[in-house]
């Protein structure tokens, strides 16, 4: 069960942590020098972490040839991801609507990706869940 459960709690605090972050940032702060700061932090700490967790027994060089399009499209995803979230909270969103309204529509994407890229089985409870969320796309963005 904790292995289902502390991955869920990481993405959760971490996701709270970005967005008081992502609003906190500074206005009169250029959004890409913002990124360029979060990517050299994270940077440094992922390569960190990798010799950490490697204990030195693997070459970086030897794993990055291991990879394929998804690292480099997520790379440029999360620039979007990042400059969207600085941007919308620079246009007044409220940090209690903003990543809700997202997530919401996150979520009703991705099981539209689930079913049609990845062959995932739609259930009525999934259909019903989707109505829910676009409800509370209508009620809380007003």
């Amino acid at each position: 069960m904790w292995n289902l459960l502390w991955p869920m709690l990481m993405v959760v605090g971490a996701n709270t942590v970005y967005n008081i972050c992502a609003k906190s940032t500074p206005e009169k702060l250029n959004s890409f020098a913002a990124l360029t700061i979060n990517y050299g932090v994270a940077a440094v700490l992922s390569l960190l972490l990798f010799f950490v967790t490697t204990g030195g027994e693997k070459n970086l060089i030897q794993e990055i040839g291991k990879t394929n399009w998804a690292p480099v499209v997520m790379g440029l995803s999360v620039v979007g991801l990042e400059l969207g979230y600085i941007l919308i909270y620079r246009a007044g969103w409220k940090v209690s609507v903003a990543s809700l309204v997202a997530n919401l529509a996150l979520a009703c994407i991705l099981v539209l990706v689930g079913v049609l890229w990845y062959k995932e089985v739609l259930t009525g409870h999934q259909i019903l869940g989707i109505g829910a969320c676009v409800v509370g796309i209508l009620l809380i963005s007003r």
